[in-house]
């Protein structure tokens, strides 16, 4: 019987490299609805000039209620641009708040007015909201036909000095914040100060969280400055406020322009400082308390966690927590006390959830100094139950 050859098997490989830039305008802006004001026409004909653009708008229905004059002013804004603007049908009105993320009817309901209004990848799909709303309409647009363009109006502090002028967009899923989601840069971020200045208080406040945040990160000085000007801050200065947010927005947008990893490949996250924990507060309290509410609690919470560890100098977490007082916020919750059946703070869940998100490798960071994060790959159960306890005896 005669022997056959092996067939010699082969392997080849192609590299395939693909780098597509993304570009968009971050505008600030006030009265950008009003007909005089040539922010919105400039943002839909930047491409292209010598066409009629078609718009769908979805409006967070709490800023609707605020504002009942909004939809009106958006008609009237496109009447007066109908040679580049045509709105579809007139702008809709949403669930607002973290429930449009937790609900995900509505964001079907979307997804069915965008199908029902053959609204095509030239078309424009606006949102108008907080947050959520901008993160639920960005998921629309962006599984839509692969990626609708998509233009956010954020109208709070939070969605104005951070996640608005971001890349990120998603939903929330089986229990876990953000858990559906996509990278998908907008086609243009508007600002409007204006919206800021009829938000309830309470609102007004809790986005300032996320300055305090990225401040201590990143910009010493601009801590500093909120130090001196937390009196305005809480007294909603226009100046003040306006000031905030675009630095606030301009430190964000660096870290996603310049650190290395828009999309998030790797596992470190430093714009989430303080999030571990705030996510989980946020789900535990079924989301009764502000996202900025519980990036507050996270800041101090981390901050206290970093002294205790050695890495920030003693009394630096003092500094924190008064500001963060003197800014408003509440930073205590009873759900931090909440223990599992081997007597572990249930908040300490976050970091589980934390480590998943990241990909399987935990990456937190924490503070060197006011102004510098530092990143680690481990939490100590003991020393977060003690910054719990310190966090309870200041309140």
């Amino acid at each position: 019987m005669l022997n056959k050859p092996k067939t010699e098997q082969k392997s080849s490989v192609y590299q395939q490299r693909i780098s597509v830039p993304f570009e968009y305008h971050v505008w600030f802006t006030h009265h950008l609805f009003e007909p005089n004001n040539p922010v919105l026409r400039d943002t839909l004909t930047r491409l292209e000039s010598n066409k009629r653009h078609r718009i769908l708008t979805f409006v967070d229905q709490g800023v609707v209620e605020n504002q009942p004059e909004l939809v009106d002013k958006i008609c009237r804004y496109a009447d007066a641009h109908r040679d580049v603007l045509e709105l579809v049908r007139r702008p809709v009105a949403i669930d607002g708040g973290e429930r449009i993320k937790v609900d995900l009817k509505c964001v079907e309901r979307m997804q069915q007015i965008v199908f029902e209004d053959h609204i095509d990848r030239h078309s424009f799909i606006i949102g108008i909201g907080g947050g959520a709303v901008l993160d639920a309409v960005g998921w629309v647009a962006a599984t839509a036909h692969r990626g609708v363009r998509h233009i956010r109006v954020p109208t709070t502090v939070l969605a104005q000095n951070d996640s608005g002028v971001g890349v990120k967009n998603g939903v929330n899923k089986f229990g876990v914040k953000n858990y559906m989601g996509s990278f998908s840069p907008p086609f243009a971020v508007l600002n409007d100060l204006e919206f800021i200045m009829s938000l309830p208080h309470r609102d007004q406040i809790a986005g300032i969280a996320e300055a305090v945040k990225v401040a201590l990160i990143r910009d010493a000085d601009f801590f500093d400055w909120l130090e001196r000007n937390a009196d305005k801050l809480v007294s909603i200065d226009p100046e003040a406020t306006e000031y905030m947010i675009r630095r606030c927005a301009e430190l964000h947008m660096n870290q996603i322009a310049n650190g290395g990893d828009p999309f998030e490949m790797g596992s470190a996250r430093p714009l989430d400082y303080g999030h571990w924990s705030a996510h989980k507060i946020e789900s535990l309290t079924n989301y009764e308390i502000r996202h900025g509410e519980a990036v507050a609690i996270g800041l101090v919470l981390d901050a206290k966690y970093s002294v205790i560890e050695g890495l920030l100098p003693d009394g630096e977490e003092i500094r924190v927590h008064n500001l963060l007082v003197a800014l408003g916020f509440d930073l205590w919750h009873p759900v931090l006390e909440k223990l599992d059946n081997s007597g572990v703070p249930v908040v300490l869940n976050g970091l589980h959830d934390f480590k998943e998100h990241l990909g399987g490798e935990l990456c937190v960071t924490l503070l060197k100094e006011i102004g510098v994060g530092i990143e680690v790959n481990e939490m100590d159960s003991e020393s977060v139950s003690a910054a719990i306890n310190w966090l309870k005896a200041k309140a």
